[in-house]
């Protein structure tokens, strides 16, 4: 299992600066993973771009994993978030992950101009992570879709290519996010490069996913595949009690778990009301080192 921190991109920890300088301190302290949230505003707190953020942090860092967990696809332009992220993956020599979802917050999608339609939202994540995937290739592009177009033409040499590929291949991984129990985010999770499942509000016996919740997504998920690439199983969760910490992780392992995410979130233990973690919090639990022994 490898072991990686989602830290809020907002509230005390907007500046970019702020947030490279926690990402070197998870690299000395043994995290595998430094993941950002992806908002346009949160809750009117200084908000920093994930994109610039996740920069800064590559140039910081030589080992650890990056990425944003997660980006709702639809409301992005696709062309433009295949040029962020090839340009990233460049930057940070092949430790780009980018993880995706179609979105759920009313005040960042109906309120900011973007389809609130589940339905739709759904369909402009397929369509859109197809097009990703073909400008990533370096193929020439000819995308013509419900909800996307990209056909550039060079008057010299006919249709345009996406240039450079990614550093990684076939291409940068995709995690797809889903709310358990709904199974069509885990159909199309199949279809990529790994899931990271959250409890749909409401749905499950408790709060929170459990092993055994875990178990069934994981069996679900994987009797999906039609490819034998290696997949990620990515749980959020916290370990506020270092003696028990590796108990927890261990159980999400055996279910099935190839990654334990630390949760530093305003909800997360020991920062109630839905406050951000001030930043000499988030550097405490970063110093102490993932939940390995």
């Amino acid at each position: 299992m490898r072991y990686g921190l989602s830290i809020p991109n907002f509230g005390d920890t907007f500046q970019p600066r702020t947030l490279a300088d926690l990402a070197r301190q998870a690299e000395d302290a043994g995290w595998d993973g430094f993941f950002l949230w992806d908002h346009v505003l949160f809750d009117s707190l200084p908000t920093a771009d994930p994109w610039i953020a996740l920069a800064a942090v590559a140039l910081a860092t030589e080992r650890i994993l990056i990425g944003p967990m997660v980006t709702p696809l639809p409301r992005r332009r696709i062309t433009k978030l295949a040029r962020e992220t090839v340009t990233l993956d460049h930057l940070s020599h092949g430790r780009l992950i980018l993880g995706v979802g179609s979105g759920i917050h009313e005040w960042e999608l109906a309120q900011l101009g973007d389809t609130a339609d589940a339905k739709q939202r759904g369909a402009m994540l397929d369509e859109g992570l197809a097009l990703l995937n073909e400008l990533w290739s370096g193929d020439p592009i000819n995308h013509q879709g419900t909800h996307y177009t990209a056909q550039p033409m060079i008057e010299s040499s006919g249709p345009g290519r996406f240039l450079p590929t990614p550093v990684q291949q076939p291409r940068i991984p995709i995690w797809v996010a889903g709310m358990w129990p709904n199974k069509p985010p885990f159909r199309r999770a199949a279809r990529w490069d790994g899931v990271f499942p959250l409890a749909a509000q409401g749905s499950l016996d408790g709060p929170d996913l459990t092993p055994a919740h875990l178990r069934d997504l994981t069996a679900f998920t994987l009797a999906q595949r039609t490819a034998t690439p290696p997949f990620d199983v990515v749980i959020a969760g916290v370990t506020p009690d270092p003696a028990s910490a590796r108990a927890t992780t261990a159980a999400y392992e055996e279910a099935g778990a190839t990654w334990w995410i630390e949760d530093i979130s305003p909800w997360a233990f020991g920062w109630g009301d839905g406050q951000p973690w001030p930043t000499e919090a988030i550097t405490a639990r970063i110093r102490q080192g993932p939940p390995t022994k």
